[in-house]
């Protein structure tokens, strides 16, 4: 009898570790949501397809057509991908890379969710087409979307992450945030988006960063990754 219930007992605390356990290859989860910051709210719409400042916000994605480099392209479209090792070359340190740096990696998986779950309702609500299906006369260079155009997706997350990562290392606050700026502005480079979808993804990501600070569960996350990042930095 006692060996059965022993049996039972270690059967049930092996379950419910499983049960426990984060499943292998789960998405992370966001800090918020729309539910708590409504873009809707909080932006103004975009400009209407047949206002003056469409036709400015087209004029200059062709302008910057014609007179962007090869360079210029190459920057954009690895700046197509949504990942804090984006800023690595202003972090400028070797050790900078998800295998050195497991628990601010999985915090910064964190970051990204959190735009997509407050910017894609925004961008359903609002539509705004993107600046290829607007008009046949531009040429991105990047991967395409059909999602709406405003705001910025790509910006906003840019924002928020130079954001959160200049907080972990303030020495480097400056090209951090430099590179946060340029990040949004290869959207535009890269045909894919207009300056009022940029300005609108740097509101957005600096009010996302504001809010998400005073959750428990991102000021213990923050510090967890911070004192990692830091440590393995040399810093």
């Amino acid at each position: 009898m006692t060996r059965y219930r022993s049996r039972f007992f270690a059967v049930a605390i092996a379950i419910a570790a499983t049960l426990a356990a984060p499943a292998f290859g789960a998405e992370a989860q966001p800090f918020t949501s729309a539910k708590e910051i409504d873009l809707l709210k909080l932006l103004p719409p975009p400009p209407a397809n047949d206002s003056a400042q469409m036709k400015a916000d087209l004029g200059e994605i062709l302008r910057i057509q014609v007179t962007r480099t090869p360079e210029m392209e190459t920057r954009a479209k690895a700046d197509a991908e949504e990942n804090v090792w984006r800023f690595a070359d202003v972090v400028a340190n070797p050790k900078f890379t998800k295998e050195k740096l497991p628990k601010f990696s999985a915090f910064f998986d964190r970051v990204v969710e959190t735009e997509g779950a407050v910017v894609d309702p925004a961008k359903d609500v609002w539509k705004r087409p993107r600046p290829h299906l607007y008009s046949d006369l531009v040429r991105p260079v990047v991967p395409l979307s059909k999602s709406g155009s405003y705001p910025s997706g790509h910006t906003t997350v840019g924002t928020l992450m130079g954001i959160v990562l200049s907080n972990m290392l303030p020495e480097k606050r400056d090209v951090i945030m430099r590179r946060a700026w340029e990040y949004g502005e290869n959207r535009v480079i890269g045909g894919i988006h207009y300056p009022s979808d940029i300005e609108a993804g740097r509101i957005s990501g600096t009010v996302i960063a504001q809010i998400i600070m005073t959750h428990e569960d991102y000021r213990s996350e923050f510090e967890a990754a911070k004192a990692e990042l830091r440590a393995e930095l040399g810093m």
